[in-house]
């Protein structure tokens, strides 16, 4: 699980129209980019590795569409544990960091301890996954699971 950074970096302009364009299309070449953004392409590679070598850059992906393959019901969980106490919080963390159909994990605060994205094929998936998850987890007071009907926006870009 990915935590805050304790420090961050000083972005220039031609950092931050690399980041813009690659968070649009990752997929381009490097010369692609570099023309994109008006640099030459050594000095686009050099920023590009710079991003990636100083975390900037923490992976590039493929977002594939849920419905396409299977996953059908996206929810957002909330969790609440009867002991916060922080190793009974990392011990829940490794426990979904484990679940491919948990797609995020957030400690929160005020309210529940965790809300979760989770994604599955239906609602059989959903309440196996809730039984290993939760039903067993000791540690786990209440779960309110909210189960999307239609998505209306998905972005994956970060203002930069």
């Amino acid at each position: 699980m990915n935590s805050p950074a304790t420090s961050t970096i000083t972005l220039d302009d031609i950092d931050r129209r690399i980041l813009n364009a690659l968070q649009v299309d990752a997929t381009q070449t490097n010369s692609e980019l570099a023309q994109e953004v008006h640099v030459s392409a050594p000095t686009c590679l050099r920023r590009v590795k710079h991003l990636t070598e100083s975390g900037v850059i923490e992976r590039q992906v493929a977002i594939v569409a849920p419905h396409m393959v299977g996953a059908r019901l996206s929810a957002i969980v909330e969790i609440t544990l009867d002991v916060q106490a922080f190793e009974r919080m990392e011990q829940f963390e490794q426990l979904v960091a484990q679940e491919a159909a948990v797609l995020q994990c957030y400690r929160v605060s005020p309210g529940p301890d965790f809300v979760l994205i989770v994604q599955v094929a239906d609602m059989p998936a959903y309440h196996a996954l809730a039984h290993r998850l939760f039903a067993t987890h000791a540690n786990v007071r209440n779960v309110k699971a909210y189960f999307s009907t239609f998505r209306s926006k998905f972005e994956t870009r970060i203002a930069v």
